[in-house]
C-alpha cells in the first residue's frame, strides 16, 4: 500500500492525468478504494479518473459518507453517467443515506424507466427487505425447454445483477421455483424447465425486516435469494454481496450500542466531533444517574458500615463481580439472538441456564472470596475476631449478586426485544450500573442477618 501510495502522489504531482489513469486503471477494485481511504482528497479525482465500468465497481463498495463526499466534487457528467450505472440496489443504498433535494437532483440524471424504478424502491422501509433488493434477474417459463433458455441469458444475463441462479415464473409473474444455472447447463438441449424444478424454494418478502434476510442467507447455502410481495409476485432479487453489507452495518451497530453509545453511523474519524460527543454523553449521563443510586444505597445502610467498617473494604470486589457476570451474560444473549439461536419463545430455557450457571459461577468466586479473608487472617488480624462471619458474608453476597447480575443480564435483552426495541440497547455499561446499585442492596441484607448481634 506505501508503495503505490508514492506512485500515486508522485503522478499527482507531476500532474500526469494520462499515467495516473493508466495506473489506477491497472490496479484491482479493493486497492483502489484503499488509496481513496489513504488519500480521501483526491478520491473524487480518482473516480473521475477511471473508465466508467472500474469507476461504478470501486464507488459501490465505498461507505456511505465517502460515497455522498465525492459525488459532491464530481463533474455533472460524471455523477450522470455514475448514477444512471450503478445497480439498482446500490443505487437504492446511495439515495436512502441522503439528503431529499440532493436525491431529487439525483434522480433526475435517469431516465424515465430507471427513475420510476429507484422511487419504486426507495418506497420501501428503510430497514426493509425491499430496499435491499434488484430488479435485474433472469426470469424465465416452465415450460420452455433449456435451449431457448440459454438463448434467453445469452440476451438478457448482460443485464442481471447474478446468472448463477435462474427463476421460473408463470404467465401472471408468480414465482414457482429458482434453478441453478449448473442443473440447466449439464442436461440436454431438450430438456423441459419443469423437469428440473423441485419445489425446493426459499423467498423473502419485500417487507421482510433486512436481519431477518441475514438469517436466511445464514442458513441457507445461495448467493441470491428472490423477493416477492404478498401474493408471492416476483419483484426483485436479493444477492449475497449486499446482505454481507448489511450484516457488517448491523454488526458494527451493535457493537457501539453494547459498548453504550448511539451508532455512530459513519467511520470514526470521519464523524463530527462534536456529533461524537452527542451520541456518546446521552448514555453517559444516564449511566451517572443510575450510579448516582448507589450513593444512594450505601446512605441507607450508613450506620451498618460505621458499626462495621470492614464491609467497605468489600465494596468494590462485590458490585464489580455483579457487574461482570451481568454484562457477561447480556453479551451472549445478544450474540446468541443476533445470530438466531435465541428467540423471546426461549427466554425460559435462558433463565433456566443462567440460573445454573449464575448460582455455579457465584459458589465459584464465593469460595475464592472466602479464601481470600482466611489467608490473610492467617498473616494479619485486619478483619478482627469476626473474620468468620465477615467471609461468610462476603461468600454469600458474592453467590447473591453474581446469580443475579447473570440473570439480569441474560433476561433484559429478551424483555426489550418483547417491548420491541433493540437488545443491544441493554448494553454491558446498562446491566453493570443496574446490577451495581442491586447488588450493594443484597450486600448489606446479607451482611445485616448474619452480622445481626455481633458487628451489628
Amino acid at each position: 500500500m506505501n508503495e503505490m501510495v508514492e506512485q500515486i502522489e508522485l503522478l499527482l504531482e507531476q500532474q500526469n492525468n494520462a499515467q495516473l489513469q493508466e495506473y489506477l486503471n491497472s490496479l484491482n477494485i479493493s486497492d483502489v478504494e484503499e488509496l481513496i481511504g489513504e488519500l480521501p482528497e483526491h478520491g473524487p479525482l480518482f473516480i473521475e479518473t477511471l473508465s466508467l465500468n472500474r469507476a461504478v465497481n470501486v464507488f459501490r463498495i465505498l461507505d456511505s459518507p465517502t460515497q455522498e463526499r465525492i459525488i459532491k466534487k464530481l463533474s455533472g457528467q460524471k455523477v450522470a453517467d455514475l448514477i444512471n450505472e450503478l445497480p439498482p440496489d446500490d443505487r437504492t443504498a446511495l439515495f436512502s443515506e441522503m439528503h431529499g433535494d440532493a436525491v431529487q437532483k439525483l434522480i433526475q440524471h435517469l431516465s424515465a424507466e430507471d427513475r420510476k424504478e429507484a422511487l419504486s424502491l426507495l418506497g420501501y422501509e428503510e430497514d426493509s427487505v425491499g430496499r435491499l433488493m434488484t430488479p435485474d434477474y433472469i426470469a424465465v417459463k416452465r415450460t420452455w425447454d433449456v435451449t431457448r433458455v440459454l438463448s434467453h441469458i445469452r440476451r438478457y444475463g448482460k443485464n442481471s445483477e447474478t446468472i448463477d441462479v435462474i427463476y421460473v415464473i408463470d404467465e401472471n409473474g408468480l414465482l414457482l421455483d429458482d434453478i441453478r444455472i449448473r442443473e440447466i447447463l449439464l442436461v440436454k438441449p431438450d430438456t423441459k424447465v419443469s423437469d428440473l424444478m423441485d419445489g425446493r424454494l426459499i423467498a423473502l418478502s419485500a417487507s421482510d425486516p433486512q436481519e431477518e434476510a441475514i438469517n436466511v442467507f445464514r442458513m441457507n447455502n445461495r448467493v441470491a435469494l428472490p423477493v416477492v410481495d404478498s401474493e408471492n409476485i416476483l419483484l426483485g432479487i436479493v444477492t449475497v454481496d449486499d446482505i454481507l453489507w448489511i450484516a457488517n452495518e448491523e454488526y458494527t451497530e451493535d457493537i457501539q450500542k453494547i459498548g453504550g453509545t448511539e451508532a455512530l453511523d459513519e467511520p470514526y474519524l470521519d464523524i463530527n466531533l462534536f456529533t461524537l460527543v452527542k451520541k456518546r454523553v446521552g448514555w453517559l449521563i444516564i449511566l451517572f444517574l443510575g450510579e448516582m443510586l448507589t450513593a444512594t444505597a450505601m446512605g441507607f445502610f450508613e450506620k451498618a458500615i460505621e458499626k462495621a467498617v470492614v464491609l467497605a473494604l468489600f465494596i468494590p470486589l462485590i458490585i464489580s463481580s455483579g457487574g461482570n457476570s451481568g454484562s457477561q451474560a447480556s453479551t451472549l444473549i445478544i450474540q446468541a439472538m443476533a445470530l438466531g439461536e435465541v428467540t423471546v419463545a426461549d427466554w425460559w430455557r435462558v433463565m433456566r441456564r443462567e440460573l445454573l450457571s449464575g448460582l455455579m459461577l457465584g459458589l465459584t468466586l464465593g469460595l475464592i472470596g472466602f479464601m481470600r479473608i482466611y489467608i490473610w487472617t492467617m498473616f494479619s488480624p485486619i478483619y478482627g475476631p469476626h473474620w468468620i462471619l465477615v467471609g461468610f458474608t462476603v461468600g454469600c453476597a458474592l453467590i447473591g449478586v453474581v446469580l443475579w447480575g447473570s440473570l439480569a443480564g441474560s433476561m433484559l435483552p429478551l424483555i426489550l426485544k418483547k417491548l420491541g426495541a433493540d437488545p443491544a440497547t441493554s448494553s454491558a455499561p446498562f446491566v453493570a450500573t443496574l446490577v451495581d446499585v442491586t447488588g450493594l442492596i443484597i450486600y448489606f441484607t446479607i451482611a445485616v442477618i448474619v452480622m445481626q448481634g455481633t458487628l451489628l
